[in-house]
């Protein structure tokens, strides 16, 4: 039996080396998936170990095979990872694809959980980042923060376990993630209520802001 475990991460980079970690303790890439604020265009496609961003026409979908349907949706469909959907190479991150999920404006991601998101960005479903993670067993609450955390600039990663070790991965996920109750606490105490999918994405001055905000009580 398997369970989903979802971590906040304040920028890719910490967000990444928990995903090299993870496929380090022997998880399948398959089972991983991460979903990254592109607020300030860090990924441009250009830059040595990325991809780079898949061709669109003019409607703005992915359709590379001609076939009028986004190859996006056609991935999630099949239940592929966004990096296989857009041809990715082996490993998770290897596989990173720029998308634009509703909520979250602009992202990098790649895995299963990035292909429901797509999906629905699509049109091929219903219900966006936080339909995908509560189809997925993380609790509607818990949910409309990781997306709260991803459109302020965060990174989301996201993995299903084996029961038996959650514990283990949860540990090693929580070295370095974002405490999520004490996010929750502080987007209230500012008046957030819920994430919503129709606010205006956070521009890359408000996620710079929002980061240093964060380093400053974390020094304090």
């Amino acid at each position: 039996m398997t369970v989903t475990i979802s971590r906040l991460f304040d920028d890719y980079a910490t967000a990444s080396k928990a995903v090299r970690d993870l496929e380090g303790e022997g998880l399948s890439p398959s089972d991983i998936s991460i979903v990254s604020s592109n607020a300030d265009n860090w990924y441009t496609g250009d830059k040595a170990g990325t991809r780079g961003t898949a061709a669109r026409d003019a409607t703005g979908r992915v359709d590379r095979d001609r076939d009028g349907v986004d190859d996006r949706a056609e991935g999630a469909g099949a239940g592929a990872g966004v990096g296989a959907a857009l041809g990715g190479a082996v490993g998770l991150l290897a596989g990173l694809g720029l998308l634009a999920i509703p909520g979250l404006g602009p992202v990098v991601a790649a895995g299963w959980l990035a292909s429901t998101a797509a999906g629905a960005a699509a049109g091929a479903a219903t219900g966006g980042i936080v339909g995908a993670l509560t189809q997925a067993g993380v609790s509607e609450e818990d949910a409309h923060v990781y997306a709260e955390g991803v459109r302020r600039g965060g990174t989301l990663v996201t993995a299903r376990v084996p029961d038996a070790e959650r514990v283990r991965y949860e540990a090693m996920l929580d070295r370095s993630a974002v405490n999520i109750r004490d996010r929750r606490a502080a987007y209230r105490k500012a008046g957030w209520s819920k994430f919503d999918a129709n606010a205006a994405p956070y521009t890359a001055d408000q996620v710079r802001r929002e980061r240093a905000m964060y380093r400053t009580r974390g020094a304090a």
